[in-house]
């Protein structure tokens, strides 16, 4: 697959994507608490994206059936909405997409349900610093690899796994575009970093071991183990010696909202 160069106004129109992805995320952690379906968290995302005049990107997309995919505990990615009631201690991760004006947005968040143990409130913060680790190699002439060996590094010296059959990705017109971009891997290694490439990083890592098990439905992918894995990802436009994050958690962290 040919790296799609976006011109300056594609961006702008991928960051309009990423920014409503963002505070669809807010929008879902708002509701997020114990006792909350995954069901009634979809609806609320598919709710929040047609008022704003965009479509949910994950709805239909190869024949997915919901606006997010929201996978708890020990679901790594693409995990259904359900009649599933949170639980306190519980992590979801919430990953989300739109389309608006021709172009993609795509970013994902895992949130803590209430107070959660120690280890779990490690690996939430390692995967977010895995991915800022990440993004900070995201700059023009760097390759992919130097980007997937700043998340694996992070995240094994800090006694967790990375998750390798999933990779984030490039996005513009479509939701996956080239190049894919893995959580692991060697510096120097893969495709070069070009001004005008808007990729997606997203580091899923585990817990436990790396290994995972897909699901008879096809889409959900969760531990082999059992043990809990996070999520977090955001979209980055490659632009000079500094990297351009297009979407933010700053919505549901509760900064300059």
């Amino acid at each position: 697959m040919m790296i799609s160069i976006k011109t300056r106004e594609e961006i702008e129109l991928l960051r309009e994507n990423a920014l409503l992805v963002s505070k669809t995320l807010a929008q879902v952690g708002q509701n997020i608490a114990p006792g909350v379906t995954t069901l009634e968290l979809n609806n609320i995302a598919e709710t929040f994206i047609r008022d704003n005049g965009a479509v949910p990107a994950f709805l239909g997309y190869g024949g997915f059936p919901y606006t997010l995919c929201i996978s708890v505990n020990d679901v790594i990615v693409h995990g259904f909405a359900s009649g599933y009631r949170l639980k306190e201690g519980d992590i979801i991760s919430v990953d989300c997409g739109t389309v608006y004006k021709g172009f993609y947005g795509d970013s994902a968040y895992t949130f803590a349900v209430g107070e959660v143990s120690d280890n779990t409130e490690k690996l939430l913060a390692v995967t977010k610093e895995s991915l800022f680790r990440g993004i900070k190699q995201a700059v023009s002439g760097n390759r992919v690899g130097d980007i997937s060996f700043a998340v694996q590094q992070h995240a094994e010296s800090n006694g967790f796994s990375v998750v390798r059959e999933m990779v984030g990705h490039g996005i513009g017109k479509k939701l996956h575009e080239a190049p894919e971009v893995p959580n692991y891997g060697l510096k120097g290694q893969g495709k070069k970093l070009q001004d005008g490439m808007v990729i997606c990083i997203e580091p899923m890592i585990n817990a436990g071991k790396k290994n995972v098990k897909m699901h008879d439905d096809g889409w959900t992918v969760s531990t082999a183990d059992g043990m809990n894995s996070a999520h977090f990802e955001l979209m980055v436009a490659i632009s000079g010696n500094s990297p351009e994050i297009l979407s933010t958690f700053e919505f549901i962290e509760g900064k300059n909202i």
